[in-house]
């Protein structure tokens, strides 16, 4: 079992910047892929990005390419998302998820809010 716990969420202007965490704890996250995604209200849960534990590659959605960043501390067990130049279109709830099988996240956090004003 895995458990994720994300942190970071909140209220930022247009342009501005967020990090949000997820500490993961339960089991070594070797040769998992730690996603996050996220949904906004009304809409479905899309993908946001994801790294992979044990490489560091990273992959992105095109809507935020350029502008997130993704990262982990492996002594920590913690998983980053870097939110820049934030836009009032990526409101939404923010999750986090671990997959240990291509294509299919077995383990999510509770989610963080994130609202960006104009």
């Amino acid at each position: 079992q895995v458990q994720l716990v994300e942190s970071g969420g909140g209220l930022v202007q247009a342009g501005g910047s967020l990090r949000l965490s997820c500490a993961a704890s339960g089991r070594t996250l070797s040769g998992y892929n730690m996603g996050w995604f996220r949904q906004a209200p009304g809409k479905e849960r899309e993908f946001v990005g994801s790294i992979s534990w044990s490489t560091g590659s990273t992959l992105y959605a095109s809507s935020v390419k350029s502008r997130f960043t993704i990262s982990r501390d492996n002594a920590k067990n913690i998983v980053y998302l870097q939110m820049n130049s934030l836009k009032p279109e990526d409101t939404a709830v923010y999750y986090c998820a671990a997959s240990s099988t291509v294509g299919v996240y077995e383990y999510w956090g509770q989610g963080t809010q994130v609202t960006v004003f104009a």
